[in-house]
């Protein structure tokens, strides 16, 4: 698989064919910096204009995910500060929840606070043994400012959503998993084989139709009716593509599809 590498101050991009490649690279911990904000805001809009890219999969280089926001930044902020860096991460991670790729978070270990809710605004997550989830900024006396409110009872349930929010606790991958807040546990030598097989095998789907099934879940939270029929606009749109006929071809035919996305 071809691969071609484009490097950022704290992130590493490699494209890997029709995978693109995210790996977070602050030590210690890849803390969410303002300046590593950017630069991730930056990555997404390439991604969202990226039409030979079909997925992307985000991890963290060392022993964390993300580890959480820049506490040291966030000790000198004052309210209004506060309320532009978290206006800030959400919309990234709105951006990144709405990129027309499906986005996998390879999680191979700490992922707290910011991590924890940049984790949950990829569309998949896969997390190694050594993973650790949590919003523990209760500890610090403020609460989850990056969507970690609006997209953990989403995914876990309301309950357990405030208990976690609410205490701060830690939660192992395995808890994690059981819960639905990860797809899936694997050892932590397999994390990013078992991210990048995943994201080959949704690579290898008929692309614009990935795209417009992202789209249509995304759209599941909404009002039942607009959300069906959003459904069916979106189906629609699949028919008039040539990787519709190709693929109903294909199967017909018994053979592999050849899709190129249009």
């Amino acid at each position: 698989m071809q691969s071609t590498l484009a490097r950022y101050t704290f992130l590493e991009i490699e494209q890997l064919g029709p995978v693109a490649l995210l790996t977070f690279h602050r030590p210690p911990v890849n803390a969410l910096s303002t300046e590593l904000l950017f630069e991730l805001q930056q990555a997404v809009a390439g991604f969202a204009a990226a039409r030979d890219t079909r997925v992307v999969v985000m991890t963290g280089k060392g022993k964390a995910f993300v580890a959480g926001a820049d506490i040291v930044e966030m000790q000198a902020m004052d309210s209004l500060r506060a309320r532009e860096y978290g206006a800030l991460g959400q919309s990234i991670f709105s951006d990144i929840e709405s990129l027309p790729q499906p986005v996998i978070a390879a999680v191979n270990g700490a992922a707290l606070g910011g991590g924890c809710e940049l984790a949950m605004a990829c569309d998949l997550r896969i997390a190694s043994e050594a993973a650790v989830f949590g919003q523990p900024e209760v500890n610090l006396a403020v609460i989850p400012g990056f969507g970690g409110t609006q997209r953990l009872p989403r995914l876990v349930g309301y309950g357990k959503a405030k208990e976690l929010i609410f205490t701060g606790e830690h939660i192992q991958a395995a808890e994690a998993h059981r819960l639905g807040l990860v797809n899936r546990v694997v050892a932590s030598d397999a994390l990013l084989p078992e991210a990048l097989k995943l994201a080959a095998l949704i690579a290898s789907r008929g692309p614009v139709a990935v795209r417009l099934a992202k789209r249509a879940t995304n759209l599941s939270g909404t009002d039942g009716p607009a959300g069906f029929a959003a459904e069916a606009e979106l189906l629609g749109h699949c028919f008039a593509t040539a990787d519709r006929q190709e693929g109903m071809r294909a199967f017909l035919e018994k053979r592999p599809p050849a899709f190129r996305g249009e």
